[in-house]
C-alpha cells in the first residue's frame, strides 16, 4: 500500500482553504516564506508529493496519481472547497485535482509554461533520468550538495517522470488547454526572468484561454520563494475579489 502524503497545516481551521503544491524536487518547505503571509486569514494546506520530501516513495508519480492522493488528504481534512496553487509540476497536479474532483474553486499556476515546446533546460538535464540515482547517493559531495536537501530527498524515479513522461503528456494536452476545458477562475503568476520558459510566450498562451496573468519583475522560476510578498498580494486579490476570466 502506498504511504500517505506528508501534510502541513497553518492558519485558522475554519478559514477558507488555500492548497499549496510544490514542484519537482520541492517539498512543503518550498512555501515557507509565503505561508506566514497567508496563514492569518486562510487555512493553508501543504503536502509533500509522492517521491518528494517526507512522503517519499517511487511509484504513482504522475500528475493524475498525485492528484488522487491529494484529494484523499483534502477529504480526510474535511476540506470541501479549495483554492489550489501549484508551482511548476505542482500546476499539473492541481489541474488534475480540479478535473478529478469538485473540490477546486479556483486554480493558480506559478512559474509553469503550458508544455515543453520552448523550454530551455540546463545543460546535461537529459542525463538526469540515468544519473540522478548515483547523484543522490553522492549527496554529501559538495558539487552535489549544492542542489540541496530537497534534491537528495526526491526519488530518482521522478527524473524520468518529469523529463521524459511529462514531456509526452503535456505535448498531448498542454496546461493551457486543460485550463480552458476546466472553465474555472484561473490566475497565472510568472517570473519575468524565468530561465526555463520564455515569460512572454507563456503569458500570451495563458491569456488566450482567459486566465489572469501577472508577471513579477526580477523573479525567476521559483517566484513564490523569491518574491513571497508579491505572490501573497496577488493571491489575496484573487481570494477577495476573484478572477473570473
Amino acid at each position: 500500500m502506498t504511504a500517505a502524503l506528508h501534510v502541513r497545516e497553518d492558519g485558522p481551521p475554519d478559514a477558507p482553504v488555500v492548497l499549496l503544491v510544490h514542484g519537482f524536487c520541492g517539498s512543503v518547505r518550498s512555501y515557507d516564506r509565503l505561508v506566514p503571509l497567508l496563514a492569518e486569514d486562510y487555512r493553508v494546506v501543504r503536502v509533500d508529493l509522492r517521491g518528494h520530501g517526507a512522503t517519499g516513495g517511487h511509484t504513482d508519480l504522475d500528475a493524475s496519481s498525485q492528484a488522487s492522493a491529494v484529494a484523499r488528504v483534502l477529504k480526510d481534512l474535511g476540506c470541501s472547497a479549495v483554492t489550489a496553487v501549484g508551482h511548476s509540476f505542482g500546476a499539473d497536479v492541481v489541474l488534475a485535482l480540479a478535473e478529478q474532483t469538485g473540490l477546486v474553486e479556483r486554480v493558480v499556476v506559478i512559474g509553469q509554461a503550458p508544455d515543453y515546446s520552448y523550454a530551455t533546460f540546463p545543460p546535461g538535464h537529459g542525463l538526469l533520468p540515468w544519473v540522478g540515482g548515483p547523484l543522490r547517493l553522492l549527496a554529501s559531495v559538495p558539487l552535489v550538495r549544492r542542489f540541496g536537501a530537497e534534491f537528495a530527498a526526491t526519488s530518482p524515479a521522478m527524473d524520468r517522470a518529469i523529463l521524459v513522461d511529462r514531456r509526452r503528456v503535456l505535448a498531448a494536452r498542454p496546461l493551457d488547454v486543460q485550463l480552458r476545458e476546466l472553465g474555472l477562475p484561473a490566475l497565472v503568476i510568472l517570473g519575468a526572468r524565468d530561465r526555463l520558459y520564455d515569460c512572454a510566450k507563456t503569458a500570451a498562451r495563458y491569456a488566450t484561454v482567459g486566465a489572469q496573468v501577472e508577471v513579477v519583475a526580477d523573479a525567476g522560476h521559483s517566484v513564490a520563494s523569491t518574491r513571497p510578498a508579491e505572490v501573497a498580494l496577488l493571491l489575496r486579490k484573487m481570494l477577495v475579489s476573484g478572477y473570473d476570466g
